[in-house]
């Protein structure tokens, strides 16, 4: 490995620069429902979520919650968790690909695939977290 990628790679600024980029999604998403209150609760209504203004505070809480864990690196097994289980449980509820199709089936299976990918990135910030716990770093 070129010695400028291992000095990024082991660079305590690149790790929290990481953590703030693979969570962009969930604080992003966080804030848009915090700051657009109503635009939040009528999102959840669009799905069926009800009461959506309990769903929105409970979505916002998760999103901006679970990011801050990841991003400070403390208790980061239980926000990426949170933040897996609720990517996970979009999945059925906004991008139900099965139960369409021609291309909005098409476009919402690709949403899912890439929610699966998140879901793995938000495990392996989990794994390195642990690890680098044990290793006193």
């Amino acid at each position: 490995m070129p010695a400028l990628i291992a000095c990024l790679l082991d660079s305590r600024i690149f790790h929290a620069f990481a953590r703030l980029v693979v969570t962009f999604p969930f604080w992003s998403s966080g804030l848009a429902k915090l700051i657009d209150f109503n635009g939040g609760v009528a999102e959840m209504a669009m799905f069926n979520l009800n009461p959506p203004i309990v769903f929105n505070i409970a979505t916002i809480i998760c999103q901006l919650g679970g990011s801050l864990l990841v991003i400070l690196n403390r208790f980061t097994w239980l926000g990426a968790g949170a933040l897996a289980v609720f990517t996970l449980l979009t999945i059925p509820i906004a991008h139900a690909f099965w139960t369409m199709t021609g291309e909005k089936a098409m476009m919402e299976f690709f949403f899912t695939v890439e929610h699966i990918g998140l879901i793995g990135g938000l495990m392996l910030v989990a794994i390195l977290s642990r690890q680098s716990q044990r290793q006193g770093a």
